[in-house]
């Protein structure tokens, strides 16, 4: 057995308690004997989300050994409210414990950096790997069955029943829905997310007309009571009538006659788009991320592409999709398209000359001209957020999900993390709130001048008369708090540790396996050292006069199968972007390590 590295694991501790116990709290002594594996993850990212999915296969294969603890670790003021932690864990079907940690102190005593980290514990007590990012459940799946092999041998290995305890399901005719979408006949089709299936109601926004799903999660075409989504959101009408729907984590756009009662799949994979795949082709052969919402702009459909912050489009005409918008770097940078960033799209809304675009984890609202290029109309970027009206230029939202288009021009934005409707007027360029004491909402669809908004988080749709005079409310400014890494000034410098999994090695048979991408907030933070290049280690030049700012990192680093007799080898892509909040100080560090997959044995 190979010798690694051990840490003492610290303490869980977390001042929300813990969720799917039954209302026990544990302690690591309590876990003595089980491999755990700590996934620290906050709702509103989209790669937390996507781990919750990666780790599904092994959670049930391991049940006997392995113990997953969803250490729930707040970036927005929203999420560390302990009944959105509880309706979040529902949402996203955790099937584990989940310790609620608001004061990020668990996160602390581990120096995670970055959401999602996954941190492995032997049955002894003691931490042996920590992987960053996405893409490691192939890499946490090996090194459990070497632990398992180990502490059986040394008869320190426990098997037996896992803490989890299910909570009581809850009747409801919807359950967390995400998105809505207005019927010729004035009904409403609804995307009731959490059950993967698609509601019809009737006019009055409450009687169910019938389901579209099996209730089971799947990529399976078919009739109303056969065809299987998996956490389905967007709605929006295609020219032929259909209405095409964003499976999110099907990693697929589905399109469903309403007529026929029938659904088949226009594109996507049923994989997960990674770097260095197809970014256009024939819809069906492409792979796509976390499709989110769907809007007809511009004689196409708009796919907000939230697992790779970017917009892609569909063409209905000979079944294409490509990239139309965004780099995969996650911040707010407008300009053209190809050089725009986003940081997880999810709401979209078209007019004539323009298409919205919530850009959820940098609170904003954007928009794309008909030329292509991106502008930004409220928001700064990702660390700032907050409930203020007034001019655009100061005004703040947090995490919103939903844009919709009024007829004086405005926008209406589901301002989810605020439990608020907000209004931007491009002419004005101010920004008000229309309504207050909703419940997360995610959408919004405009009936007869009213406005019918989806409460998910009360599990309803809800109508409201837009009011003649705008809501009031106290201004409140927020950055997410994560405590700021003291650097040195001078050279800085920076490691991304990448252990290669066992029985596996760096892919070059192609060039370069890694890649590593440096920028900062402000620019004028790094004198020199930002770009992109292909070692995981770079020395950044610190600028004179800037004090603080944040480093963005994005690393990746593809690994295959180290054996000669294999001639196709299985390889895996690993995946990581950090933003870390930095602060100049004489006693500083003079190196910044980052852990992609690994131990830092330098740390």
């Amino acid at each position: 057995m190979a010798t690694r590295a051990r840490v003492r694991a610290p303490e869980l501790i977390g001042k929300g308690g813990w969720l799917n116990t039954g209302d026990r709290q544990y302690t690591l002594a309590d876990l003595r004997g089980r491999i755990v594996i700590l996934d620290f993850w906050t709702f509103c990212c989209v790669n937390c989300l996507h781990v919750l999915d990666e780790l599904r296969e092994l959670e049930e294969k391991h049940r006997d050994t392995v113990v997953i603890i969803g250490v729930h670790s707040p970036k927005f003021v929203h999420e560390a409210e302990h009944q959105a932690v509880v309706d979040a864990v529902e949402r996203y079907g955790v099937h584990h414990p989940v310790l609620d940690d608001p004061e990020l102190a668990t996160w602390k005593q581990y120096a995670v950096r970055a959401w999602p980290t996954l941190v492995v514990v032997d049955p002894e007590g003691y931490v042996v790997a920590q992987h960053a990012g996405e893409g490691h459940a192939h890499a946490i799946e090996k090194l459990v069955e070497e632990l398992e092999a180990e502490h059986a041998a040394k008869g320190t290995l426990r098997r037996g029943d896992g803490p989890y305890v299910a909570p009581e399901p809850v009747a409801t005719h919807l359950r967390f829905p995400g998105k809505a979408l207005l019927l010729p006949d004035g009904g409403f089709l609804v995307s009731d997310t959490t059950r993967h299936r698609l509601v019809e109601l009737d006019t009055d926004g409450e009687t169910v007309r019938r389901h579209f799903g099996s209730g089971e999660r799947g990529l399976v075409d078919g009739g109303p009571d056969d065809v299987r989504f998996s956490e389905p959101q967007g709605l929006a009408v295609l020219p032929d009538g259909r209405i095409a729907v964003a499976d999110t984590v099907n990693h697929a756009i589905r399109a469903l006659d309403l007529t026929t009662g029938v659904t088949t799949t226009l594109a996507g994979t049923g994989r997960q788009w990674w770097q260095g795949a197809p970014t256009s082709g024939a819809g069906h052969e492409v792979d796509l991320s976390s499709p989110w919402d769907v809007a007809w702009f511009d004689g196409r459909l708009w796919i907000a592409m939230a697992g790779v912050h970017q917009l892609w489009t569909y063409d209905p005409g000979n079944g294409t999709v490509r990239v139309a918008a965004g780099t995969t770097n996650e911040g707010l940078v407008d300009g053209p398209g190809a050089e725009a960033w986003f940081a997880q799209p999810s709401g979209l809304a078209a007019t004539d000359d323009r298409l919205w675009v919530a850009d959820s984890e940098t609170s904003s609202l954007r928009y794309v001209d008909r030329e292509g290029a991106v502008h930004t109309a409220v928001g700064t970027g990702l660390f700032d957020f907050g409930h203020r009206d007034g001019a655009a230029a100061q005004a703040l939202l947090q995490h919103p999900l939903g844009v919709t288009a009024l007829p004086d021009g405005s926008v209406a934005v589901c301002d989810t993390y605020n439990h608020a409707l907000r209004r931007y007027d491009p002419v004005s360029e101010e920004v008000t709130t229309l309504a207050t004491d909703l419940r997360e909402p995610s959408d919004a669809v405009l009936v007869d001048g009213d406005l019918v908004v989806v409460e998910s988080a009360r599990h309803r749709l809800t109508r409201l008369r837009l009011p003649e005079e705008a809501v009031r409310v106290a201004d409140q400014a927020h950055r997410t708090q994560r405590a700021a890494t003291g650097i040195a000034p001078g050279t800085l410098r920076l490691d991304v540790v990448f252990q290669a999994p066992a029985g596996q090695k760096l892919d070059t048979r192609y060039g370069p396996s890694t890649r590593l991408l440096v920028s900062s907030t402000p620019p004028e933070l790094l004198a020199g050292g930002e770009g992109a290049g292909t070692d995981l280690f770079r020395d950044l030049v610190l600028a004179d006069g800037v004090s603080e700012g944040v480093l963005h990192v994005s690393a990746m680093a593809a690994s295959c199968d180290d054996d000669p007799a294999n001639e196709y080898p299985a390889c895996h892509v690993h995946q990581q972007d950090w933003g870390v909040p930095v602060t100049v100080t004489a006693d500083g560090t003079s190196r910044l390590p980052l852990v992609l997959a690994g131990m830092d044995e330098q740390g």
